[in-house]
């Protein structure tokens, strides 16, 4: 039977052709609950002076399963913070999609949902065959579902959603695990929580995937974690079809446009200096609202032509030496030792504190690590807690550098630095 609003083509495949010609793949985060507001916004991003994916990002009701209130708010009237894929008729969807998704622009769907089982039911229904999230980056940050929960339902919806292949649909899984809490999270924890996940959908069936990396602080120390990233997945991941995306800064975002356009810049010279295939913008009303169709293209051809003049550092790639690559490899090889099935070192993991997200408030999370930014504006420990890293990083006289003050002037160091603010006292 053909797929509802046109032919769905391999993501991965098409991401990776793309950057075998030397092009960095931009994308938006775009939702919009009116599907001839998401129709047009799909159609804009395929016409976009840049090599472009399609995205379809759903509204806050239909991520936690609510499909009540998003019925209400379709039969209302009330505008929706994204598109309710659940709810609208598939034939509703299907017109969407139909004459826009094709060989030259895939569509991927985008959520944060810890209970997806709805959602991937509705995907596999539309033969919509890309997606992101993960057991742990789709459940620690949004809510208080148990992680044992998130695991079970995860792994339930990645093999439903690898059943696509019996279809000659490729389904393709994003891991969110490198954007954990957007910030403060040191590079090693974002590395490993991106390939351990990665390898969870690969457990589950799913051979195309991709790997995120979310902008922090220093750019050198993202291109050192982007490339332990990548070493990673070459040594750990057995599938050749990956690829990694890079987020532009998903923290305080600030608020002059000179500042967004700055801070996107450094994420497309991140993402071409390291090799990277896909490019998440955001646009200068993320401090503000909702952006419109025509910032999110604004964002993805300013992004496209800052990579277009950016060349390859391959230089800069520190090897096993390095040290964001040492720790993120010291932490998935503790996780993997728990269990073979990855799904249960996950919750051995955190149960034991191996995996622990600072600042993250979660019940199942261990709340014992800490992070800071040092003076170069590097992320780093200021507390191991149980993280298997004693060996490795040194935290001594570090733990009375965390405090509130200086954890909230942590928090707008971005903003402060692009908008050109002084820094607070701490």
């Amino acid at each position: 039977m053909p797929a509802p609003g046109g032919t769905p083509v391999d993501f991965g495949a098409f991401v990776r052709a793309a950057a075998a010609r030397g092009e960095l793949v931009v994308q938006p985060r775009m939702g919009f609950g009116a599907p001839a507001r998401m129709r047009f916004g799909l159609a804009a991003t395929k016409a976009a002076r840049a090599t472009s994916v399609g995205t379809i990002t759903l509204d806050s009701y239909t991520r936690v399963g609510d499909l009540a209130a998003a019925s209400a708010a379709l039969r209302d009237g009330t505008p929706l913070n994204g598109y309710p894929i659940v709810t609208h008729d598939p034939a509703v969807t299907g017109q969407v999609l139909a004459g826009i998704r094709d060989e030259t622009f895939p569509v991927q769907v985008r959520h944060g949902s810890a209970v997806p089982g709805d959602i991937f039911a509705a995907l596999t229904a539309l033969r919509i065959n890309a997606t992101e999230g993960g057991p742990v980056s789709y459940c620690l940050p949004y809510g208080r579902t148990p992680l044992a929960v998130s695991v079970r339902n995860w792994a339930d919806c990645a093999a439903r959603f690898a059943g696509l292949r019996e279809l000659g649909v490729e389904p393709h899984l994003e891991t969110f695990g490198g954007c954990m809490l957007g910030q403060l999270a040191p590079p090693a924890l974002l590395v490993a929580l991106s390939v351990l996940e990665a390898l969870f959908f690969h457990q589950h069936g799913v051979r195309s995937v991709s790997v995120s990396y979310a902008q922090q602080v220093n750019q050198d120390q993202d291109v050192e974690a982007v490339y332990a990233l990548r070493r990673l997945c070459a040594q750990l991941l057995p599938t050749p079809n990956w690829h990694v995306v890079i987020y532009a800064y998903m923290g305080v975002y600030p608020q002059t446009d000179e500042g967004c356009y700055r801070l996107l810049g450094k994420a497309a010279e991140l993402a071409r200096a390291t090799g990277s295939e896909r490019l998440i913008v955001k646009t200068v009303a993320e401090a503000r609202r909702i952006p419109t169709t025509q910032e999110n293209v604004a964002a993805l051809e300013y992004a496209a032509a800052v990579a277009a003049r950016t060349a390859p550092d391959t230089g800069r790639d520190g090897g096993e030496a390095a040290p964001v690559y040492r720790q993120a490899r010291a932490l998935i090889d503790a996780v993997l030792e728990l269990d073979s099935d990855i799904g249960r070192a996950l919750l051995a993991a955190f149960a034991r504190g191996y995996l622990d997200v600072p600042y993250c408030v979660h019940p199942d999370n261990a709340g014992r690590a800490r992070s800071y930014l040092d003076e170069q504006g590097r992320l780093d420990w200021a507390d191991l807690g149980a993280l298997p890293l004693a060996g490795l990083v040194d935290t001594a006289g570090r733990r009375g550098r965390v405090t509130s003050a200086g954890l909230l002037a942590d928090l707008s160091y971005v903003r402060r630095r692009y908008d050109g603010e002084p820094a607070p006292p701490r």
